[in-house]
This record gives C-alpha cells, sequence and structure tokens, in this order.
C-alpha cells in the first residue's frame, strides 16, 4: 500500500505536507479556511497507535468554523518517516521532533487539542513556549507522574502485558496487538470499528519493525528510575506557566485514564478549567462522539476569543 496517497474510502482526503526534523520527513494536515490564510491554529497531536486519521472527523467542521487545523503525524505513526533507534522513541525525544516540526511552522495564538501521548507531548513543548499557546483541550491524557508508585498490577491488564520486556515486544511487535487488540477494545460504539477504519490504522505498521513506535506503552513512567519519569517530572513541574483557558473532555468510559482518578489532578493543576463528560466514550472518544466533541471545542473557542 502506498499510505503516502491513501485516502482510505476518501476517508482521509488531505493533502499530505511535509517537514524535515533530525533527518526524519514528518507528515502533517493543514487545511485553513478558504480566504482566511491569517486563522488561528488548532494543532491536534495524537498518542499511540494512532496517527492524524483520528482527528479526521475533526478539521472539516473546525476548519468550515474558522480555524486553521494543522494535524501532525508524530516520528514513526501515520505518514511520518520511522526511526529503528528505539531510544528515538522515549519522550524526551518526541517532544524534540514536535518542537522541531513547530519551530518550521512558527505558529502564534495555539490551540493545542491532544490526546494520550499528544497532552504529554504538546505540553512538553508548550511550557518552553507558553508565549505561543492560547489555550488547551485535553482530552484522555496526562503530563505528569503519579503521586505514588503505580504497580504494574493497577494498569488495565493488557497495557500490564504490552509492558513486560519479552511477551510485551512479540505482543506489540510480532501480533500488532496495539493496533489489533488495545484500540478496538478502547471504542465504546463497536459499530464504528468498520473495515475500512481498522485497515487504516494498520496501515503504518505493516510488519515487526514498523511497529517499533507501539512500543511506546512501555516508556509510561511508572517509577522514578524509568526512563521517562525525570522528564515528565519536568514538564509537570511547569505546567504552572500556561495560565490559559483550558477544557478537559472525557469519555465517562474511559478505563486507560479514569475519570476519578485522572481529572482531579488536571482540576488541581488548572482549576480554572471546565470539564465535559463524554457518555459512552472510551480511550479513543475522537471515534466515539467526534461530532460531540467538535461541537465543545467551537463552543469552548467561541467564548474563549
Amino acid at each position: 500500500m502506498d499510505i503516502q496517497n491513501e485516502t482510505f474510502g476518501e476517508t482521509y482526503p488531505f493533502k499530505p505536507n511535509y517537514v524535515t526534523v533530525n533527518g526524519l520527513r514528518l507528515h502533517y494536515v493543514d487545511e485553513k479556511p478558504a480566504g482566511k490564510s491569517h486563522a488561528e491554529p488548532i494543532v491536534m497531536l495524537h498518542g499511540n497507535p494512532t496517527w492524524s486519521y483520528l482527528y479526521r472527523n475533526f478539521v472539516p467542521p473546525l476548519v468550515e468554523a474558522g480555524y486553521r487545523c494543522v494535524v501532525p503525524d508524530h516520528m514513526g505513526y501515520g505518514k511520518s518517516e520511522k526511526s529503528l533507534d528505539r531510544k528515538e522513541y522515549l519522550l524526551k525525544k518526541k517532544i524534540e521532533y514536535f518542537t522541531g516540526f513547530m519551530e518550521q511552522l512558527d505558529l502564534e495564538n495555539i490551540t493545542l487539542v491532544m490526546q494520550d501521548w499528544g497532552g504529554s507531548i504538546g505540553l512538553g513543548y508548550a511550557v518552553e513556549h507558553p508565549d505561543r499557546i492560547k489555550s488547551l483541550v485535553l482530552m484522555s491524557t496526562w503530563a505528569f507522574v503519579f503521586p505514588t508508585d503505580v504497580p504494574e498490577e493497577a494498569l488495565p491488564p493488557l497495557l500490564a502485558m504490552c509492558r513486560k520486556p519479552e511477551i510485551g515486544e512479540t505482543m506489540l511487535l510480532a501480533y500488532n496487538v496495539f493496533v489489533e487488540g488495545f484500540l478496538p477494545l478502547s471504542i465504546v460504539h463497536k459499530e464504528k470499528i468498520t473495515r475500512q477504519l481498522m485497515e487504516a490504522y494498520k496501515a503504518p505498521f505493516p510488519d515487526y519493525n514498523s511497529r517499533i513506535p507501539t512500543l511506546a506503552i512501555q516508556d509510561v513512567p511508572l517509577k522514578p528510575d524509568d526512563p521517562s519519569y525525570s522528564t515528565m517530572k519536568a514538564i509537570q513541574d511547569k505546567l504552572h506557566v500556561l495560565n490559559v483557558p483550558t477544557c478537559l473532555i472525557w469519555g465517562e468510559n474511559d478505563h486507560v485514564f479514569p475519570p476519578d482518578a485522572v481529572l482531579p489532578i488536571w482540576q488541581g493543576i488548572y482549576p480554572h478549567s471546565e470539564l465535559h463528560m463524554i457518555p459512552r466514550a472510551d480511550h479513543f472518544l475522537q471515534e466515539d462522539a467526534p461530532e460531540e466533541i467538535c461541537a465543545i471545542i467551537k463552543d469552548f473557542l467561541a467564548r474563549n476569543p
């Protein structure tokens, strides 16, 4: 499959754009309203194992509302090039790639829309460039170390298995379990898990080595001696510099970042934030309720011009 020109049954009809960061070509969507070249940018960030396809239903309505939609594929995901060096997928390096991407686009007055690893990566950039950030939309994500060590057993069983060094690598790289298993498990509306949707999410990961990015689950820092713990703690310590309008959008059925456990942390960091709970939505709430979430984002931005 020529993924670079693939539209997946016209469900992803966007013109491809590219920049080169650290020698690798990174793909992104960049759609603007007609005749509005200086439209305010909304930058939407995916996590693991998705790509910009996750936001395909967000781009048209937000462009119609007058915003410029920029949706990058992180290095190793979607239509972006991959490194086979596993150290390139540590959180610190992901932030470096995203920062390089943002430097080339030179955006201002940015609304960051973030989910999963997108929050850690996006906020890793944002805390170092607060003058460029206008507002935040956080969905099923985190950018902090947890208050106490989290035992592996406390994770959802599939995630805990994927974190085990040997069996996890086999599950992730040989069997593509993060796409084949975790993704559909984390969508409530099973009728939306079509053959076309699964083909789109499997396309960037056709073989063993192409799936190295999905090892990201093993980089989630749970203990101080984990490789990315210090990076995450450094982000957490600077989150206060982002004193901007903030919107929390969460699935009521989120089993990865359970609302009762994670939302109080975010509300402690950003007490001014507003919260919107989405019924019948899990971790990939962009698939469960795109129309409802877009309406919330448009209203949020209209009230915070």
